[in-house]
């Protein structure tokens, strides 16, 4: 056990790369619609250490808008002694480059990286630079906690460190990785992170289009257990077992929301699926209304919800679910183990109208054994559905999930690099290909289905009777279409 010296100089960093870059989402990009994800990872790790007695900064480059030049400045100004650095897929050639220019700046810092793409890649990430000094793979909140108090007491040496689950480092001119840290089973442990946010960021910088602005992001718990072989969290970060947070907390940290963030209009609940166990939903929307909290809240769902339930989860303030319907042909949803039937999408569709519940729904192309013609089905499956928003991407896939590897096997990852995950700009850029369909192609079909599905009269129609229902839905609508519709109308780039 490790004992706690006193407190310490930490920066958690966000580091800078393109404007506006979502680094913390699923696929991290500069969006079509603007969106800007909460740093919410790092935001618990900062609150973690700031309960274990250290004195952290916490800055969100791309969120406050912080050139390279800038974020340098910072560290000259701070001269932390440990620097907690974000990463993900397509910018960690540039996250290595900033680690690198902090280290020039601070040469006595210990750098640690963390997120998604390193915990895939830990040996590929410490070998391609010298400046890195550690990753902090999967669930990493304690691991850097152990990290810092390590560090607070000297020097480390390689007994320290590797006493120190979930780390990878550097020791005598190899790289050790420490065995993995168990999942978090008790996330109360954890801080609120409303209390980060209030105490480090700026809420106005963040957007997301399903949420009225401004809006702050949550956890009611972590994991997922429906095993799809693309979602990139639970297969690198959380783990298949959905563990939950007690409900009393979950809806008093909602209640310091309100009261804390006077103007804040909504909370996105990002557990993977908020509605994996039906009965907890439940739960937790009885106790949000018992404890008249009137704060409307959006969550990711699966299209099996019932109707009851969904009546339940309206009831208690929810005014959106975002579902995963993937695809419209059956053989191509058991192939990435979604676990639903497409018929029942319909179901789930009336259901959640007669909730009052509006629904964004996503769609992924280039799934293997996808053709064009069965795309084109996907397509108007989405424009039957009648979803109130949706999206449509070229299938993502990332280090350390299986699509990733079975498409790398096949040959289908048509990337040279790991910024090819992006266009020149930032936007979502197509890496796959499958046995039928080219990545341009696909791209062209994504773009066909936007076009499609919203610049149909049917759909202008209803968003401009709803925005005139409700103003605050109008302001947040137009934001997001101003970045949008440049892009539905020109199509994208690869």
């Amino acid at each position: 056990m490790i004992a706690y010296p006193p407190p310490m100089n930490i920066w958690a960093l966000n580091p800078p790369f393109l404007p506006k870059f979502s680094r913390p989402q699923r696929s991290p990009a500069v969006t079509k619609s603007g969106t800007l994800y909460f740093p919410i990872w790092l935001a618990y790790g900062v609150g973690v250490l700031e309960e274990a007695g250290h004195d952290v900064t916490f800055t969100d480059a791309p969120a406050r808008g912080l050139t390279h030049d800038q974020t340098l400045a910072i560290a000259d100004r701070l001269q932390p002694r440990l620097v907690v650095l974000d990463t993900s897929t397509p910018s960690i050639a540039n996250d290595l480059l900033v680690a690198e220019r902090i280290k020039q700046r601070a040469p006595a810092a210990f750098v640690a990286l963390v997120g998604t793409h390193v915990t895939a890649l830990p040996e590929e990430t410490l070998g391609r630079s010298a400046a890195v000094d550690a990753v902090a793979r999967r669930e990493y909140e304690f691991t850097l906690r152990d990290l810092a108090a390590a560090l607070a007491a000297g020097a480390p040496d390689a007994h320290v460190l590797g006493a120190i689950p979930g780390l990878s480092y550097r020791c005598d001119g190899r790289i050790v990785h420490n065995a993995d840290r168990p999942f978090i089973e008790n996330l109360d442990r954890l801080p609120w992170v409303s209390r980060v946010y209030r105490k480090h960021l700026r809420i106005s910088d963040y957007f997301n289009p399903n949420a009225p602005h401004p809006m702050v992001t949550l956890i009611a718990g972590r994991g997922c257990p429906f095993r799809g072989s693309f979602c990139v969290y639970p297969q690198t970060m959380t783990g298949g077992s959905y563990r939950l947070r007690a409900v009393e907390d979950v809806v008093a940290e909602m209640e310091y929301v309100a009261r804390e963030f006077p103007d804040v209009r909504c909370v996105f609940f990002e557990d993977d699926t908020f509605t994996a166990r039906r009965e907890r939903a439940r739960e937790l929307a009885e106790a949000i209304i018992r404890r008249g909290v009137r704060l409307p809240w959006v969550a990711n769902a699966r299209a099996d919800l019932d109707l009851e339930t969904m009546q339940r989860l309206k009831a208690a303030g929810c005014r959106e679910v975002c579902v995963g319907f993937e695809s419209g042909e059956q053989q191509l949803l058991d192939g990435m183990r979604k676990g639903i039937r497409a018929d029942r999408m319909f179901r789930f569709r009336r259901d959640a109208r007669q909730a009052g519940l509006m629904i964004h729904g996503c769609f992924m192309f280039g799934f293997p054994g996808e053709t064009r013609q069965s795309i084109l089905q996907t397509i108007e499956l989405a424009i039957r559905l009648q979803p109130d928003t949706a999206q449509f991407y070229p299938l993502m896939v990332y280090p350390g999930t299986e699509a990733y590897d079975s498409y790398q096997k096949r040959g289908w990852i048509t990337a040279a690099s790991y910024r090819d995950w992006l266009t020149p700009e930032g936007l979502h850029n197509c890496v796959v290909r499958n046995e039928h369909l080219s990545a341009g192609e696909l791209v062209r079909l994504c773009d066909q289905a936007r076009r499609r599905f919203y610049l149909r009269p049917a759909f202008m129609l209803r968003k401009a009777l709803q925005a005139a229902r409700s103003p605050g839905d109008a302001s947040r609508t137009a934001k997001a279409a101003l970045v949008f519709l440049r892009h539905l109308l020109l199509g994208s780039r690869i």
